[in-house]
């Protein structure tokens, strides 16, 4: 059920190209009523006809005639003014009615070259037009890109002047200026000890040697 839906839907899509296409065309009449002949008020007579047709890429022009009186061939525009068929454009269609399709937009110019037809008048010049659907009818005009917006540089983090600050020195207690007592005789040929490690100033300038190398690790 599901794929006869999918094929109906594409059915209904080539038939709408198709539609459109053919209400694109349109079938002009070359001399509307009095068709592809010799007419009676000269060449003026298809110009005033060709004047008031719109004639688009795709269109297509009928020349009623009857077969062996008359033919239409095209031509360049020197061989329309001078009613020569010596350059003719494509091959000269003698069995009426004919059927030429406008496939190019531009000046097109046709010409019947039976005995002095075409210097009665018996010739066309139309303009034809580049349809809307045709490539290059209308260019689609190009939006300018705007250039990005510049990225915002993100300011080194600097470290803390205090996490590089070197520890301060210990200083060794002072020694009291006066002693009470008899002094303390040494032993000649013996070392004086150092002060104790233990003491206060010592504990509080290790902790604060640790606490500044912590505070440069983590700030």
């Amino acid at each position: 059920m599901e794929g006869q839906k999918k094929m109906m839907v594409v059915f209904g899509l080539v038939a709408a190209v198709f539609l459109h296409s053919v209400a694109a065309q349109t079938a002009h009449v070359v001399g509307g009523s009095i068709g592809w002949t010799i007419p009676q008020n000269g060449a003026q007579e298809y110009a005033t006809w060709a004047s008031g047709q719109k004639f688009l890429v795709g269109d297509v022009l009928i020349f009623n005639f009857a077969t062996d009186t008359h033919d239409v061939v095209e031509v360049p525009k020197a061989s329309l003014d001078s009613c020569s068929s010596a350059n003719p454009i494509g091959s000269t269609i003698t069995t009426g009615p004919a059927n030429i399709s406008l496939t190019a937009a531009g000046d097109h110019y046709y010409i019947c070259t039976f005995g002095r037809h075409c210097q009665s008048g018996q010739k066309l010049a139309i303009t034809v037009s580049a349809s809307a659907t045709s490539p290059g009818a209308s260019p689609t005009a190009s939006t300018p890109v705007s250039p990005a917006a510049p990225t915002a540089t993100t300011t080194p983090t600097t470290r803390s002047p205090t996490s590089d600050a070197p520890c301060p020195p210990v200083q060794a207690p002072s020694p009291s200026a006066t002693t009470t007592g008899p002094t303390a005789s040494t032993t000649p040929g013996s070392t004086a000890l150092p002060p104790s490690s233990s003491s206060p100033s010592v504990g509080a300038g290790f902790v604060l040697c640790l606490l500044s190398l912590v505070m440069g690790l983590f700030f």
